[in-house]
């Protein structure tokens, strides 16, 4: 029998005897998972959905990499060109949210397999298409898979990660999506032009329907079970990996009761309920803000420099490598290994804040020189890399496990709207008001960011997911 929450946490309406029972029996599960050191087992896991996300991420740039010479095989008019690109888009949209209610019902590992299947066999789809029309096709549903891996994939590594160093365990596996779209770059430019445009495709599909088998043998999330009533399995899954760590010779520390899990399944209308409202508007603020300047900026930043300031084209894709490429590896890495010392909340504030800062600074310096904008917008890139990957972790942590994965998925839309507009606003402001007044408004982005996480956003560091989100 389903059960909302009042913002106590306390149960509204008749709850069965059965369920009551099994919230009861959680606490004690949950403390020891809370207990657990990071393991062995606990890098096996996260590889093997890392595994995953790295091809997602081959496959969210395979398309980019591939127009350039498609436009000229298909000859492709502009509008079909933008129509690829949003094409994956939109089946993101479709995949966050259709997604996040799947891993709810069913569980999340038979979800995640799910997705890396479809973004894997429409992959193969993409390669063998033969015109604009079946690409379009195939690149809007594997559109699906990619926008629904990740989000629910976070969901499952931040349920099994212990409290204490939840945040570096989960930003060090979204890193590896980071590099997977990094790695595209690198090996499409050697592949494409030796292989033709159908090997990134190839590449970012095989491999990561070969990694499906593996995933379906991982166990299912102990507290997404607990929240299903699943005591028996829950407690099976921590002892089996229990087992698992001490067989390496470590030792457990003591276990303690924890604040048990509330079983139930969760209603879309909690996320604006009493409990729950200013958590949810605040994120969709901040998924908001960065989608709309995270992936724009990536792209433009480039193209910028060849076309508004005449550099030589090797010029602006070493001044775009520095920008994108190497400011998202190091903003990533400095994030993951930070996280949970600063805190996401000041984080959070922090790289708004000083984004901010380096945007309000070009608009001032009237977007010139060139290599001043280079530095501030790799000063930018840097904290907006680590924007785009953290907000995977704080997120899972501000929704209770009932809601948690169509918490993430609705979120993870809003992104996608933002990052679907961006371009068209962008374009036209340039036109309209000039290269610094683009920088003013990126910057007016990141102040609404800071200025909505310091006055509505709640720390989460080190803290069981129970006490944070009943």
């Amino acid at each position: 029998m389903t059960s909302t929450t009042t913002t106590d946490g306390a149960f509204l309406g008749r709850q069965s005897a059965s369920a009551t029972a099994a919230s009861a029996a959680s606490g004690p599960i949950l403390g020891r998972m809370e207990r657990l050191p990071l393991s062995l087992w606990h890098l096996k896991v996260r590889t093997i959905i890392g595994t995953a996300t790295f091809f997602d991420g081959i496959d969210f740039l395979a398309i980019a990499l591939a127009l350039p010479v498609l436009v000229g095989a298909w000859h492709l008019t502009p509008v079909q060109v933008g129509l690829l690109i949003s094409g994956s888009a939109v089946g993101q949209l479709i995949g966050a949210v259709g997604f996040g209610y799947m891993a709810e019902r069913y569980g999340r590992i038979p979800s995640i397999a799910t997705t890396v299947l479809i973004f894997g066999l429409t992959g193969i789809g993409c390669a063998l298409s033969w015109d604009f029309y079946s690409m379009l096709v195939f690149r809007c549903i594997q559109g699906i898979g990619m926008g629904a891996e990740v989000p629910v994939a976070a969901s499952y590594i931040n349920e099994i990660a212990p409290a204490q160093k939840r945040g570096r365990f989960v930003l060090l596996y979204e890193f590896v999506f980071a590099v997977g779209v990094l790695a595209a770059g690198l090996v499409g430019r050697w592949t494409i032009p030796a292989y033709g445009w159908q090997s990134i495709f190839w590449i970012g599909a095989v491999p990561a329907l070969l990694i499906v088998p593996f995933i379906m043998r991982l166990p299912e999330s102990p507290r997404w079970l607990i929240g299903r009533g699943r005591i028996e399995e829950a407690e099976k899954v921590v002892t089996d990996i229990e087992r698992a760590i001490t067989r390496t010779g470590r030792v457990l520390p003591p276990a303690q009761n924890a604040t048990p899990a509330i079983v139930g399944s969760g209603r879309l209308r909690e996320l604006l309920d009493d409990r729950y409202r200013r958590r949810t508007l605040v994120m969709w603020l901040i998924w908001i803000c960065i989608g709309f300047v995270s992936w724009p900026l990536t792209t433009w930043l480039p193209t910028m420099f060849r076309t508004v300031y005449q550099v030589p084209v090797d010029t602006a894709l070493t001044y775009g490598l520095i920008t994108t490429s190497g400011a998202i590896v190091t903003g990533t890495l400095t994030c993951s290994l930070l996280i949970d010392i600063v805190g996401r909340r000041r984080w959070f504030i922090m790289a708004f804040a000083v984004a901010a800062l380096a945007m309000l600074g070009v608009w001032l310096s009237g977007a010139q020189p060139v290599l001043l904008v280079v530095v501030l917008a790799t000063i930018t890139m840097f904290f907006v890399s680590s924007l785009n990957l953290s907000i995977y972790v704080y997120t899972p942590e501000i929704y209770p496990t009932r809601l948690r994965a169509v918490g993430m998925g609705i979120c993870s839309a809003w992104a996608k709207i933002a990052g679907i507009i961006a371009p068209t606003v962008i374009g036209w402001w340039l036109g309209s008001q000039g290269m610094a007044m683009v920088f003013l408004l990126l910057g007016a982005f990141f102040v609404a960011g800071a200025l909505g996480t310091w006055l509505f956003a709640e720390e989460t560091r080190r803290t069981p997911l129970e006490e944070l989100s009943p």
